[in-house]
Protein backbone atom coordinates (compact mmCIF):
# COMPACT_ATOMS: atom_id res chain seq x y z
CA UNK A 1 0.00 0.00 0.00
CA UNK A 2 1.25 3.66 -0.96
CA UNK A 3 1.78 6.26 2.07
CA UNK A 4 0.78 9.01 -0.06
CA UNK A 5 1.44 13.23 1.44
CA UNK A 6 -0.54 15.59 -0.34
CA UNK A 7 0.82 19.06 0.10
CA UNK A 8 -2.00 20.92 1.05
CA UNK A 9 -5.21 20.36 3.04
CA UNK A 10 -7.66 22.21 0.55
CA UNK A 11 -10.37 19.92 -0.12
CA UNK A 12 -10.30 20.19 -3.75
CA UNK A 13 -7.13 19.24 -4.28
CA UNK A 14 -7.03 16.68 -1.52
CA UNK A 15 -10.22 15.11 -3.72
CA UNK A 16 -8.47 15.45 -6.67
CA UNK A 17 -5.32 13.26 -5.91
CA UNK A 18 -7.75 10.63 -4.11
CA UNK A 19 -9.38 10.45 -7.17
CA UNK A 20 -6.37 10.31 -9.41
CA UNK A 21 -4.97 7.31 -7.43
CA UNK A 22 -8.70 5.54 -7.89
CA UNK A 23 -7.57 1.92 -7.93
CA UNK A 24 -4.06 2.19 -7.00
CA UNK A 25 -4.50 0.87 -2.83
CA UNK A 26 -2.98 4.21 -0.74
CA UNK A 27 -3.30 5.61 1.99
CA UNK A 28 -3.72 9.60 2.16
CA UNK A 29 -1.95 11.90 4.05
CA UNK A 30 -3.10 16.00 3.68
CA UNK A 31 -0.76 18.03 5.43
CA UNK A 32 0.51 22.15 5.71
CA UNK A 33 3.18 22.99 3.79
CA UNK A 34 4.43 26.30 2.07
CA UNK A 35 4.61 26.52 -1.50
CA UNK A 36 7.50 28.38 -1.09
CA UNK A 37 6.75 31.24 -3.55
CA UNK A 38 4.55 33.74 -3.36
CA UNK A 39 0.85 33.32 -2.32
CA UNK A 40 -0.53 34.29 -6.19
CA UNK A 41 2.22 32.75 -8.57
CA UNK A 42 2.59 34.56 -11.37
CA UNK A 43 4.24 32.41 -13.94
CA UNK A 44 4.36 28.75 -15.09
CA UNK A 45 7.84 28.81 -13.73
CA UNK A 46 6.51 30.07 -10.36
CA UNK A 47 3.65 27.48 -10.21
CA UNK A 48 5.63 24.62 -11.33
CA UNK A 49 8.17 25.11 -8.18
CA UNK A 50 5.26 25.89 -5.71
CA UNK A 51 3.90 22.30 -7.23
CA UNK A 52 6.98 20.98 -6.62
CA UNK A 53 8.11 22.40 -3.21
CA UNK A 54 4.79 21.27 -1.85
CA UNK A 55 5.43 17.54 -2.95
CA UNK A 56 8.76 17.80 -1.73
CA UNK A 57 8.05 19.06 1.69
CA UNK A 58 4.69 16.80 1.80
CA UNK A 59 6.67 13.68 1.48
CA UNK A 60 9.61 14.76 3.90
CA UNK A 61 6.80 15.69 6.56
CA UNK A 62 4.83 12.64 6.70
CA UNK A 63 7.49 10.40 5.51
CA UNK A 64 5.83 9.45 2.72
CA UNK A 65 6.52 6.89 -0.74
CA UNK A 66 5.03 9.89 -2.37
CA UNK A 67 4.64 13.90 -2.07
CA UNK A 68 1.96 15.41 -4.10
CA UNK A 69 1.98 19.03 -4.87
CA UNK A 70 -0.77 20.61 -6.72
CA UNK A 71 -0.21 24.78 -7.56
CA UNK A 72 -2.94 26.97 -9.26
CA UNK A 73 -1.40 30.54 -10.85
CA UNK A 74 -1.67 32.65 -13.35
CA UNK A 75 0.50 33.15 -16.32
CA UNK A 76 0.84 36.12 -18.80
CA UNK A 77 0.56 35.59 -22.49
CA UNK A 78 0.41 38.12 -25.35
CA UNK A 79 -3.46 37.35 -25.12
CA UNK A 80 -3.96 38.75 -21.31
CA UNK A 81 -3.64 36.43 -18.12
CA UNK A 82 -4.60 32.88 -17.87
CA UNK A 83 -5.30 30.62 -14.85
CA UNK A 84 -2.91 27.96 -15.22
CA UNK A 85 -2.27 24.53 -12.77
CA UNK A 86 0.70 22.57 -12.14
CA UNK A 87 1.19 19.39 -10.35
CA UNK A 88 4.30 17.42 -8.60
CA UNK A 89 4.78 13.89 -7.54
CA UNK A 90 7.94 13.21 -5.67
CA UNK A 91 8.91 9.31 -4.43
CA UNK A 92 12.29 9.19 -2.57
CA UNK A 93 14.30 9.56 -5.38
CA UNK A 94 13.74 13.15 -5.30
CA UNK A 95 13.01 13.55 -8.99
CA UNK A 96 9.64 15.29 -9.44
CA UNK A 97 7.04 14.15 -11.86
CA UNK A 98 5.62 17.38 -13.50
CA UNK A 99 2.13 17.50 -15.55
CA UNK A 100 0.25 21.10 -16.14
CA UNK A 101 -3.70 20.99 -17.05
CA UNK A 102 -6.19 23.66 -18.16
CA UNK A 103 -6.02 27.04 -19.10
CA UNK A 104 -8.50 29.91 -19.21
CA UNK A 105 -8.45 33.66 -19.79
CA UNK A 106 -9.22 35.91 -16.65
CA UNK A 107 -11.25 39.18 -17.17
CA UNK A 108 -9.33 41.96 -18.52
CA UNK A 109 -10.89 43.68 -15.36
CA UNK A 110 -8.57 41.28 -13.10
CA UNK A 111 -5.27 42.33 -14.77
CA UNK A 112 -4.10 45.01 -12.46
CA UNK A 113 -5.85 43.58 -9.30
CA UNK A 114 -3.81 40.69 -9.96
CA UNK A 115 -0.35 42.68 -10.89
CA UNK A 116 -0.73 44.25 -7.61
CA UNK A 117 -0.10 41.78 -5.96
CA UNK A 118 -3.39 40.13 -4.77
CA UNK A 119 -4.47 36.42 -4.97
CA UNK A 120 -6.82 35.66 -7.46
CA UNK A 121 -9.01 34.13 -4.86
CA UNK A 122 -9.44 37.56 -3.05
CA UNK A 123 -10.77 38.75 -6.62
CA UNK A 124 -12.65 36.44 -7.46
CA UNK A 125 -14.56 37.37 -4.13
CA UNK A 126 -15.12 40.62 -4.77
CA UNK A 127 -16.25 40.18 -8.17
CA UNK A 128 -18.80 37.25 -7.47
CA UNK A 129 -19.85 38.10 -4.24
CA UNK A 130 -18.87 34.32 -3.01
CA UNK A 131 -16.55 33.61 -0.38
CA UNK A 132 -14.12 30.51 0.03
CA UNK A 133 -14.37 29.80 -4.15
CA UNK A 134 -11.05 28.02 -3.86
CA UNK A 135 -12.28 24.98 -1.46
CA UNK A 136 -15.41 25.05 -4.15
CA UNK A 137 -15.71 25.13 -7.58
CA UNK A 138 -12.44 27.95 -7.89
CA UNK A 139 -12.30 30.32 -10.56
CA UNK A 140 -12.51 27.98 -13.40
CA UNK A 141 -15.97 26.71 -12.26
CA UNK A 142 -16.92 30.39 -12.39
CA UNK A 143 -16.09 31.24 -15.90
CA UNK A 144 -16.54 27.92 -17.39
CA UNK A 145 -20.43 28.00 -15.92
CA UNK A 146 -19.88 24.85 -13.54
CA UNK A 147 -18.88 22.64 -16.58
CA UNK A 148 -15.56 22.08 -15.21
CA UNK A 149 -14.41 22.60 -11.36
CA UNK A 150 -11.23 23.49 -9.67
CA UNK A 151 -11.68 19.71 -7.91
CA UNK A 152 -12.54 18.16 -11.53
CA UNK A 153 -9.43 20.71 -12.85
CA UNK A 154 -6.50 19.11 -10.35
CA UNK A 155 -8.33 15.08 -11.14
CA UNK A 156 -6.59 15.63 -14.85
CA UNK A 157 -3.66 16.83 -13.24
CA UNK A 158 -3.33 13.81 -10.80
CA UNK A 159 -4.34 11.51 -13.49
CA UNK A 160 -1.38 13.17 -15.56
CA UNK A 161 1.04 12.45 -12.46
CA UNK A 162 0.12 9.14 -11.93
CA UNK A 163 0.17 7.85 -15.21
CA UNK A 164 3.01 9.30 -15.39
CA UNK A 165 4.72 7.70 -12.37
CA UNK A 166 2.90 4.22 -12.82
CA UNK A 167 4.99 3.71 -16.47
CA UNK A 168 8.45 4.51 -14.64
CA UNK A 169 7.63 2.04 -12.41
CA UNK A 170 7.07 -0.58 -14.89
Amino acid sequence: MLHIAIGTKNPTKVNAVKKGFEGIEAEFYPCAVSSGVSPQPFSDKETIEGAINRARHSLQQEAADIGIGLEGGVVETEYGLFLCNWGALIDKNDTPIIAGGARISLPKEFEQHLRDGRELGEVMADYTMKRNISTKEGAIGIFTNGYIDRTEMFVHVSRLLVGQYTYKQL
